[in-house]
């Protein structure tokens, strides 16, 4: 994404180690990231659903919905991220148009890599639907 250059030098960027956690899944978003440098993960359950390069964002959906975390971010390397909370967010999306953008357009990717996922995977056998009656035997 664009936004990149906003970030990547500021004092507030933060390193983490491979293996370690920048948000786990179910915990409050008070925060969303842009990755500097390094690859992460986004991982529900055992699952690794996308891993975020530089120029990504991860966790802006606690930002919008506000609502807790619905993926584990993770760290695939050594990686520096910069925090970016509601306040900043707000200012971001009001003041620099290409930084609203930038997030749309990462949502709507994750969205259709999403939707190609679901779409390749065998479909799964449904139960016939109950009226709560039990079949009698012929």
């Amino acid at each position: 994404m664009g936004s990149i250059h906003l970030f990547r030098d500021l004092p507030e960027v933060k390193p983490f180690d491979a293996g370690d956690y920048v948000f786990r899944k179910g915990e409050p978003g008070n925060a969303m990231y842009m990755v500097i440098e390094g690859e992460i993960d986004l991982v529900v359950g055992s699952e690794v659903v996308e891993t975020a390069e530089p120029g990504s964002f991860i966790g802006e959906m606690a930002l919008i919905d506000d609502a807790p975390r619905s993926a584990s971010a993770r760290a695939r390397s050594a990686c520096r991220v910069f925090p970016i909370d509601n306040t900043r967010f707000q200012t971001l999306v009001q003041q620099t148009p290409s930084f609203a953008l930038d997030v749309m357009k990462a949502l709507a990717l994750r969205l259709r890599r999403t939707n190609a996922r679901i779409a390749t995977r065998p479909a799964r056998k449904r139960a016939s639907p109950s009226r709560g009656h039990a079949r009698r035997p012929k």
